[in-house]
């Protein structure tokens, strides 16, 4: 349940990210993480912080219910 929480997390992410046009590296710099991290994110396979969910929200202009799964 928790992997698949993070997919539709990371998928919600990737989505609201192309929306604005921006890359990952973009949202990364940004966000002060490397892309690298950023693209685990984005692909489910790292528990971030909610402090890096914070920066990532700053980064892109949206709001927190953006991006959550319902």
């Amino acid at each position: 349940m928790e992997e698949e929480i993070r997919k539709k997390f990371g998928d919600k992410l990737r989505k609201a990210r192309e929306k604005r046009k921006y890359t990952q590296e973009e949202v990364a710099k940004k966000a002060g993480m490397s892309s690298n991290y950023f693209a685990k994110i984005e692909r489910g396979e790292v528990n971030t912080t909610f402090d890096k969910i914070y920066k990532i929200i700053k980064a892109l202009k949206i709001e927190a219910s953006d991006i959550f799964p319902t």
